[in-house]
């Protein structure tokens, strides 16, 4: 932790006494803010985006945008129009993003249009995991705890496409000599095959209904998104991902694990009765994990764990408290754009203000 030491003390007593002398004092918010694009690194994958090259009007700074999609996840803001008339009537924070004075700031439809370049440069996954990366190096996480998350949008969903009529097989062992064709494997069976990029794209990702039932056994439909993600311990996301709400969470648990295995090591795969699939723990073990995933009723009487599993088991709160942590705190709830892409790049700049926020709350 010596880097992610160095790096939260270097702001708390260099960083922060400095813009106190030369801006003003900083509340509480000012300052996760001012930890969260530090650790963000928001100017180094700025420099990614597409630069002007002299045709029109030069754009407005791009850093200085990003940096306001950080503050208003941070201040867990709805509407980008009340980002900017905060910034407007908050003289710190607009300096702090790179605007001195309130007839600076640009339009709506601007914001609008870099918000746009975001998602589309998927500059937001790339600072987390630049993030997850720069910060954690050389730790190892004892548990990953995976779970998903509905994510209402508002825009219609689209039309699935008809599915073509399967062949009958017949029921029951082969005869001597008949041949018959052979099943073909399943999508788990086909991710741990591929690569990462492979497995990413080939998850859905259109605006959906889906079917979620939770643990008093209600079933809840919504329209829109599911949100995936591996949380290590101290409510630390480390590998996420967007797909379609219809997506069934154990199709995504390949690309979860591949994703943070990639990021950083870890010992264990915590994961609830969904991910209970003979694929997936196999796929767990062959990285050099132990998967610790409850069992799924359906296969006859549910197996109980051993009391050593069962202990580790309740570190999976982790991830359901991460997840109420950015829909209560952090932009999570206010789903205003269309798109798997641009609900994505909301949601990131919420996962990269949590996350910086658990960073510090993990040095102090």
């Amino acid at each position: 932790m010596q880097t992610l030491f160095s790096l939260i003390t270097s702001i708390q007593q260099k960083l922060f006494p400095f813009i106190e002398e030369n801006i003003s004092p900083l509340t509480e918010k000012e300052r996760e803010f001012v930890r969260a694009a530090e650790l963000a690194s928001v100017g180094k994958y700025s420099k990614a985006l597409k630069k002007w090259i002299g045709n029109g009007r030069k754009p407005h700074n791009r850093k200085a945008i990003a940096l306001a999609f950080i503050a208003k996840a941070v201040w867990n803001l709805p509407t980008t129009l009340l980002l900017i008339n905060f910034l407007k009537s908050n003289q710190t924070l607009r300096m702090l993003c790179g605007w001195e004075w309130a007839s600076d700031l640009p339009s709506e439809s601007t914001f609008s249009r870099a918000f746009a370049e975001f998602s589309e440069s998927g500059l937001t996954e790339l600072m987390h995991k630049g993030m997850v990366a720069a910060n954690m190096e050389g730790m190892m996480a004892c548990h990953i705890s995976t779970d998903s998350t509905a994510i209402e949008a508002r825009e219609k969903p689209a039309k699935k496409p008809k599915k073509e009529p399967k062949e009958k097989r017949k029921r029951g062992r082969a005869k001597k000599g008949e041949a018959r064709a052979p099943i073909p494997p399943g999508r788990i069976r086909i991710q741990i095959g591929r690569s990462l990029a492979e497995n990413l794209a080939s998850l859905p990702k259109q605006c959906d209904r889906g079917v979620k039932r939770g643990s008093s056994g209600n079933a809840k439909i919504w329209t829109g998104f599911k949100l995936h993600w591996g949380v290590a311990d101290g409510d630390i996301p480390i590998s996420v991902l967007l797909t379609s709400a219809s997506l069934h969470d154990s199709q995504a648990a390949v690309p979860l694990m591949q994703m943070a295995s990639a990021r950083m090591p870890y010992c264990y795969d915590l994961a609830d009765s969904a991910y209970d699939a003979k694929a997936i723990k196999e796929y767990s073990r062959s990285l050099g994990h132990v998967p610790i995933i409850d069992s799924n009723k359906r296969r006859g009487d549910k197996k109980q764990m051993c009391p050593a599993k069962k202990t580790r088991y309740k570190e999976r709160g982790a991830v359901e408290r991460a997840f109420s942590n950015l829909k209560d705190n952090y932009g999570g709830r206010f789903i205003r754009v269309k798109g798997a892409a641009k609900v994505m790049a909301h949601l990131m700049f919420g996962v990269l203000a949590l996350t910086a926020a658990q960073l510090c709350r993990l040095v102090e």
